[in-house]
């Protein structure tokens, strides 16, 4: 299973917003902070704010902030909705499958199978799971500081 670049931006944001649920931040500070681009930041944020995940506010003093709680966000349904789709193998793509032992083949309900296992997985956790352990979260701020002047 590979989350894709989208889903592992998409979960660094959600992070950083409830790391610091008093600060706006913007897109570009987030994206210095990772060190990643700010244009695919961009289309993130605009999937994670149709998904009601997170708020956008326009204007000079605007910014970024959890469109929920932290406790709300889940994890399987953040996934759910930033990646473009889980065909494990060709034949879950029943538009654009080739394969011609598909239809006597025993590995989809399998994968199948451990695909609904992965996401049961992330369904158990919130944002606010991910963020829970103090000594983590201290270890990620030094990651990812930048110099107060330096924010929105």
């Amino acid at each position: 299973m590979h989350l894709t670049l989208h889903t592992d931006y998409a979960l660094r944001l959600l992070m950083l917003l409830a790391m610091e649920p008093d600060h706006l931040h913007t897109i570009e500070e987030v994206a210095q902070r990772y060190s990643i681009s700010r244009n695919h930041l961009m289309k993130v944020t605009q999937t994670l704010v149709q998904a009601g995940f997170v708020e956008s506010l326009r204007g000079r003093s605007g910014g970024l902030r959890l469109g929920r709680s932290a406790a709300a966000i889940n994890i399987g349904g953040v996934v759910r909705a930033t990646e473009d789709g889980f065909a494990l193998v060709e034949c879950f793509e029943k538009e654009r499958n080739t394969c011609v032992v598909a239809s006597a083949c025993g590995l989809r309900g399998p994968l199948a199978e451990a695909l609904s296992a992965f996401l049961a997985v992330l369904d158990r956790y919130s944002l606010a799971d991910l963020i829970r352990n103090p000594a983590s979260l201290r270890r990620i701020r030094r990651l990812i500081a930048i110099e107060e002047g330096m924010r929105a």
